[in-house]
């Protein structure tokens, strides 16, 4: 189980009692404008919901709910969890917020608490994240993360940006201690 805690926000994981805020949030068309999967109705929420919980059985990671620490209202989601990328298994990051919580800077945060389970107790070597190349919030979030200059790529159909962030990056950002 999942409990990382932020100066604002409580990550923790996705359960069954999310649906209703998490199909809002999926099925609102400005939250989804970048989305390559576009917008949810409730059956689609329910398998997003399900691959999540499927993740953190099968991965030990997923999409996590947040909420706001001091209210525990629900926020979105973030996490990373495994994408196939031009055959090659992947770490994506992935998140997305509400629409009312947008422009606080959450999104930030919750990226930077997540590179931080991910490449300090998780180890892995590199974090990959998929944009819109229209997206210039998600773009500049990904940036301020740290992450490499994105490239084109093909996905899902999709044409995207694809951005890398490796481990001794971050480590060399953060100064975190890099012994294994």
């Amino acid at each position: 189980m999942i409990d990382i805690r932020t100066s604002r926000l409580r990550l923790r994981e996705l359960v069954p009692g999310d649906i209703d805020p998490l199909a809002d949030m999926l099925a609102d068309p400005e939250v989804m404008r970048f989305s390559v999967g576009g917008v949810r109705d409730r059956a689609g929420t329910q398998q997003f919901l399900d691959w999540c919980r499927d993740c953190y059985r099968d991965a030990g990671v997923g999409p996590w709910a947040l909420e706001l620490a001091d209210t525990g209202d629900f926020v979105g989601f973030c996490g990373v969890g495994p994408e196939t990328v031009a055959g090659r298994e992947e770490v994506n990051l992935g998140y997305r917020l509400a629409r009312p919580y947008w422009g606080r800077g959450l999104a930030t945060e919750s990226v930077r608490a997540v590179l931080s389970e991910a490449f300090e107790q998780r180890r892995y070597d590199s974090v990959i994240a998929i944009v819109e190349p229209d997206h210039v919030a998600s773009i500049r979030v990904i940036e301020k993360a740290g992450f490499g200059p994105g490239r084109e790529a093909d996905f899902s159909g999709h044409r995207v940006r694809l951005f890398r962030l490796y481990r001794e990056r971050w480590c060399d950002l953060t100064d975190t201690d890099r012994a294994t």
